[in-house]
């Protein structure tokens, strides 16, 4: 709190008046530099961490793993997610379905009540205490998005609705403004329909041409024929860091090093990395990355984009309203830098708070022992799952120089995920996804029109992976007596 003295010599206590114009005079509302969306909002902090970075309405993470005593990770940190402790239908809850979402810890639920219940309030808008304190905990929120990510700057960070929505953000923008007809854009047949979608719109409309990778013996997109398709007519790589259903992981920074040597741009769909590996930004050299909370143990509704400072700041606004403005006339509007640019409306403020503490609850954990932890889980459930007769995986099998991802998609000779997936939720209580798993070219590719899939995160266990392939056979069995 500050004590300020108003022109009337009422004295007033104003919180975080630190943000505010130090020269302004308190009671004349112009005097703010509101019109220049408070200098504060996205001052640069240093790559510490979160605690060193933290405002006077944080506190540092209330947890700590590294006294914790002996035990998997996946034991140590089950007691903080309260929805993994119920039974469903009848059968104690095996939670499968991580590739989809995950699950939130109860300081993620916390951080998010505590919002609702203390500081409610608009952000960037307001100079009372609650907007004051809402803003100072936003904006910390993307400050932790980008130290998480090693990004150089908070103002690389752009929050959206999902990962969805920032594929669409630099479809639109730096697409529909840098490509031309007969431009070529290079993904694997792999991707995710957000990331394909988009695109194809963009090619419609500018005369790009989509070229796509296939994949190798091992079922893996073809590195190779990637390298190879890449020339001067390359203008952007659109590609996956790790498959949500062939589990393989791509050496994303000598692609990214491919593409630049032709003067390439690259967006790496991270969905699938960042909650379960170290991803460094800057590391990879990355033009674009792209990753969605609900993944990484945080709430739904948010997503970030991280773009390259030069990148966003030569892109036009994705969306028109509030907050994305610097002014508006009757006949035109200049625009706000980025990220202000691309956040029109009143942002998802409980939510980024809430990807705010799902990333000090996994930096207090550590990226490298959840990713050293999963990889141990991840063979666990190969080896388990390819002892089940007639069961078929898809992509590469594990080996020291393989590190799959903690998830498997597979099919049973006979039987249709769907029906597996529906007897394993009801009659044992495990949940797993069936479906094409928005990758309808990969399936038809593997000649498949759906497969069954098992996704693991750090809180599971070998014995989830157990109950879960106890389940699965006693559903074969069952299935098989109708033959």
């Amino acid at each position: 709190m500050t004590m300020v003295t108003t022109m009337e010599g009422a004295i007033l206590k104003v919180p975080s008046l630190r943000f505010m114009n130090p020269n302004a005079k308190f009671m004349n509302p112009e005097s703010f530099p509101l019109r220049r969306r408070y200098e504060f909002r996205f001052r640069t902090v240093s790559s510490a961490s979160a605690a060193e970075t933290a405002t006077p309405y944080s506190s540092s993470p209330p947890f700590s793993f590294s006294k914790l005593g002996a035990g998997s990770l996946g034991h140590i940190s089950r007691p903080d997610f309260p929805i993994l402790h119920q039974e469903v239908n009848g059968s104690k809850l095996v939670y499968l379905d991580n590739a989809a979402t995950s699950q939130k810890p109860t300081a993620v639920l916390k951080a998010i009540q505590n919002y609702y219940e203390s500081y409610n309030s608009n952000v960037h808008r307001g100079i009372h205490y609650l907007s004051a304190k809402a803003t100072d905990e936003y904006e910390l929120a993307r400050q932790k998005v980008a130290n998480f990510i090693n990004a150089g700057d908070s103002r690389e960070i752009v929050f959206t609705r999902n990962a969805t929505e920032a594929i669409n953000l630099v479809a639109y923008t730096w697409g529909l403004s840098n490509l031309r007809p007969q431009d070529e854009i290079v993904l694997t047949i792999a991707e995710h329909h957000s990331s394909i979608v988009p695109w194809q719109i963009v090619a419609q409309r500018t005369g790009a041409v989509l070229k796509f990778v296939n994949l190798t013996e091992d079922e893996v997109p073809d590195v190779g024929e990637l390298k190879g398709m890449l020339s001067n007519k390359t203008k952007l790589v659109v590609l996956h860091h790790v498959s949500n259903v062939l589990a393989s992981v791509l050496p994303i920074d000598e692609i990214i090093s491919w593409a630049h040597d032709v003067r390439s741009k690259v967006l790496v769909d991270a969905c699938q990395s960042v909650p379960h590996m170290v991803v460094d930004v800057r590391s990879l050299d990355a033009d674009f990355l792209v990753a969605s909370s609900h993944k990484m143990c945080g709430p739904t509704g948010i997503g970030f984009l991280y773009g390259k400072t030069e990148l966003l700041s030569d892109m036009p606004p994705f969306l028109g309203g509030g907050e994305m403005i610097s002014d508006v006339f009757l006949d035109h509007s200049t625009y706000a830098d980025p990220p202000s640019r691309f956040e029109a409306g009143t942002p998802a403020i409980g939510e980024a708070i809430g990807l705010g503490a799902a990333i000090d609850y996994l930096s207090a954990i550590g990226m490298q022992k959840i990713h050293d932890y999963e990889v141990e889980l991840a063979n666990y459930l190969y080896q388990s799952l390819s002892s089940v007769p007639n069961v078929r995986i898809y992509g590469p099998a594990p080996s020291e120089v393989v590190k799959r991802a903690a998830l498997c998609s597979f099919n049973v000779e006979d039987v249709h995920p769907t029906d597996i997936a529906t007897f394993l939720d009801q009659q044992h209580g495990v949940a797993i996804r069936s479906g094409h798993h928005c990758a309808q070219p990969l399936h038809r590719y593997l000649g498949i029109n759906a497969s069954a899939r098992a996704s693991l995160h750090f809180y599971n266990t070998k014995e989830d992976v157990d109950e879960f392939i106890r389940a699965l056979t006693d559903t074969i069995s069952f299935f098989s007596s109708f033959k």
